[in-house]
């Protein structure tokens, strides 16, 4: 009897699909990520003795705005911003660098011409 009332809610719920409790889910994790990675940038001037995932370091004073990120998001969405952020991070330096890395145009070594005399 038990058994086919638990049949029963789950055929009712199994269509139904929360989504104001998805979007409050969603919301809660944006907002973690946003605090960990604001906290990143305010303490860029500080040691990096933590380490996140795909490599990221961060740093001590940045250890609970991490774990509620953790805490609030799924691991791969986790993994996702930080390989999103090491990647913006990447190409921001690239071009803040003043050129200085860079080198100008790439001259390529000509053809010798056939009818050289």
């Amino acid at each position: 009897m038990a058994a086919a009332a638990l049949e029963s809610y789950a055929s009712t719920k199994a269509e139904k699909i929360e989504t104001d409790v998805l979007l409050k889910a969603r919301e809660a994790c944006y907002k973690g990520r946003d605090a960990f990675y604001s906290c990143l940038d305010n303490e860029s001037n500080k040691k990096p003795t933590e380490i996140a995932s795909v490599g990221l370091l961060y740093p001590s004073e940045c250890k609970k705005s991490r774990q509620d990120f953790v805490n609030h998001c799924r691991a791969s969405w986790v993994k996702h911003f930080d390989r999103l952020y090491c990647k913006n991070k990447r190409v921001q330096r690239l071009l803040d660098d003043g050129g200085q890395t860079r080198r100008g145009p790439l001259s390529l070594p000509q053809p010798a011409s056939a009818s050289s005399t």
